[in-house]
């Protein structure tokens, strides 16, 4: 999510690939130590002792992962459920047709097409400082993408590739919403790409470095969803997600930028996407 613009991100994936990392730094130490025995060993130890060793280091491994996805995880888990489950619908296909991968140097994020011709909307934090760009489709499509406009202050960044005929998605005139109206997004979460999802608008919000107010939304929001297009029920983008955070009556919360701040930014684009149309 976004470095430097907001403290309230989650760190539960954090903690899991930490642990993940260390699970398998031991598991090569253990590897190392069996296939490079100390000189002058003892003899080896009887086949039942091996066995009783194991089944009490898959124990440990088992039980680790279980208390990992008991705290962690269940949401995680339940995302990708939820993403197979609307994956089979007609129109969330054709939605992520038009939602790329974002990979910089540094890391990467989530920005969808807002034309045929190649312009791409994101977070400016997912493109901040990045070296090479690199923008790629579901079809694994590769593209070398440059930023057009970037503005810090709403967290927006305008990208273009050379391609034409791409799938794309229409931009809402306005983000104007009921309370509780369901909506779709679309990311790469954690490590997963492609990752379709649902919440409800919960109404409107602040948050530090980003102006003016934003909208949140109850919702799975992670690393890596950063630049996903919030959707509504007409299948237009209401919103571009930026963050999550804990907000008082509500908890966790999907935080994202209302698509007024999209039109007023991107002069060029709102011209663009008032011709445009839903993927396909």
């Amino acid at each position: 999510m976004a470095e430097n613009k907001t403290t309230e991100e989650l760190t539960e994936e954090e903690f899991l690939e930490l642990v993940l990392d260390e699970q398998e730094k031991a598991l090569a130490k253990e590897r190392e130590r069996r296939l490079n025995p100390v000189p002058n060993k003892p003899r080896r130890q009887k086949p039942v002792v091996l066995i009783v060793v194991w089944l009490m280091a898959l124990t440990l491994i088992f039980n680790t992962f279980a208390v990992i996805f008991n705290i962690y995880s269940i949401p995680a888990i339940e995302f990708l459920k939820v993403s197979a489950k609307l994956s089979n619908q007609e129109d969330v296909q054709l939605y992520k047709k038009a939602v790329v991968t974002i990979n910089t140097d540094s890391g990467k994020g989530t920005g969808f097409a807002v034309s045929e011709d190649g312009y791409i909307i994101t977070n400016e934090h997912v493109i901040d400082n990045a070296l090479t760009i690199t923008v790629v489709f579901p079809d694994d499509t590769l593209y070398k993408a440059q930023i057009i406009e970037s503005y810090e202050d709403f967290d927006l960044a305008l990208l273009k590739i050379e391609a034409t005929d791409i799938p794309y998605l229409k931009l809402a005139d306005s983000s104007s919403f009921k309370q509780n109206e369901h909506v779709y997004f679309i990311g790469n979460p954690l490590a997963f790409s492609g990752i379709a999802n649902e919440g409800e608008i919960l109404g409107y919000t602040n948050a530090i470095g980003v102006t003016p107010d934003i909208i949140m939304m109850n919702a799975p929001v992670y690393r890596g969803n950063s630049g996903s297009p919030v959707i509504n029920e007409a299948g237009e983008v209401i919103g571009v997600v930026f963050a999550t955070g804990s907000r008082e009556n509500y908890g966790k919360v999907g935080l994202f930028i209302p698509i007024e701040n999209v039109h007023s930014q991107f002069n060029l684009l709102q011209q663009k996407s008032s011709t445009s149309k839903r993927g396909e």
